[in-house]
């Protein structure tokens, strides 16, 4: 038996590590725990549902017809700014190439020295200035990189996310350095739409209260009922959740930072991102450019893929029309064969020679006898 090497193009997300799931041909990236998100989904589609299906055609009839309208574009926006969070790249980072990565431990090694045997080496950091002050980037083991500024390792996505959030299982994916804004977008506008529906559910409440009573109302209403215990549990979870990440937009900070304290405390400094503005804060968050991913997920890449194949001399087909083949012989390119491939195929076909010429011219034998043929032969010889 014998292995040929064949060279295939794939896709880069094929190849990507980490623990990220891939969809529609790589443009579309989360994480593999996707169940909370899914919940999301169905108490978002389920409460606006509920929704529009009992109190939008009272509302609009006996208040004002612009309430369901008003409420359907904010549905709209929610799920458009969900969708962009959960499906996006959130700013991962690649990881260096085994050459980049031996090129890095032998400048680590350069400027720690030699270490002696039975002591713990020191930590791999390398100092930046931003704005006078010094940032510590750290080395992170997995990725085989010195980690930019504000950078940090998710253990869940098993990837370097630049800018670093927090990993959110609500919406199924990490939140960095290009996603934030769609998040923040997200629990504010869903805030709104929390608070709209409940506001609402208690005036279509108190209206058919008015001619029917309280309790008549609670029975012919329960999807009513449904949407304000809902409503009442999420308000104030989301609310509490914009008004955090708004505080945080204002000192242009991150969860992770605020968690691990990295500008508060006597012996921390000032936070070197922060413009000592609220309006150059959260115009920088919100209202910055849209950084490109550094992944190219959609680009191709060469693999070679062992293909065996047999040498134990030829061999049998119960299909007649199929030949015998040597694993010398060259092979001829189709449809299926890679492009790259084709014009090395081409060019071994041009110098082995055919099976025809291998082998020897036959020879020419004399015609079979016959009764005639003698008869001439002998008469020949009388005369």
């Amino acid at each position: 038996m014998s292995a040929v090497m064949i060279t295939q193009k794939v896709r880069k997300w094929e190849k990507l590590p980490g623990k990220n799931t891939f969809c529609c041909d790589g443009r579309v990236m989360m994480a593999r725990q996707k169940g909370i998100f899914y919940l999301t989904l169905f108490l978002i589609v389920g409460t606006c549902s509920l929704f529009f299906a009992f109190e939008c055609p009272y509302l609009a009839v006996h208040l004002s017809p612009a309430i369901p309208v008003f409420a359907v574009l904010l549905f709209l926006f929610v799920m458009a700014m969900l969708l962009r969070t959960s499906f996006s790249d959130p700013g991962v980072l690649p990881r260096a190439l085994p050459e980049e990565a031996n090129f890095i431990e032998m400048e680590i090694e350069a400027a720690n020295g030699s270490v002696p045997s039975g002591q713990r080496p020191p930590p791999r950091i390398r100092n930046v200035q931003i704005n006078n002050q010094i940032v510590k980037l750290k080395y992170c083991y997995t990725c085989k990189i010195f980690r930019p500024p504000r950078a940090s390792h998710c253990s869940i996505c098993d990837n370097c996310v630049d800018r670093f959030d927090h990993h959110c299982p609500w919406v199924g994916n990490c939140v960095g350095k290009r996603n934030y804004r769609y998040f923040y977008l997200f629990t504010l506008t869903l805030s709104l739409l929390t608070i709209y529906i409940f506001a609402f559910n208690i005036v279509h409440i108190v209206m058919r209260s008015v001619d029917q009573g309280f309790l008549n109302t609670l029975k012919e209403t329960p999807g009513t009922v449904l949407e304000v215990l809902v409503c009442f549990f999420t308000l104030w979870s989301m609310v509490g959740l914009t008004g955090f990440h708004t505080y945080l937009i204002s000192l242009n900070q991150t969860t992770n930072e605020d968690i691990k304290g990295s500008w508060s405390g006597k012996n921390r400094g000032q936070n070197p991102y922060s413009h000592k503005n609220i309006i150059k804060n959260c115009c920088e968050v919100l209202c910055g450019p849209t950084y490109p991913s550094v992944l190219d997920r959609r680009g191709l890449m060469q693999e070679d893929s062992p293909a065996v194949a047999s040498s134990e001399g030829p061999c049998t087909f119960d299909n007649p029309l199929a030949q015998t083949t040597k694993t010398t012989a060259p092979l001829i390119p189709n449809e299926h064969t890679p492009d790259d491939v084709k014009p090395s195929i081409a060019a071994s076909a041009d110098k082995s020679p055919s099976p025809k010429e291998d082998q020897p011219p036959a020879q020419k034998l004399p015609p079979l006898a016959s009764p005639e043929t003698d008869a001439e032969t002998s008469i020949a010889k009388n005369h």
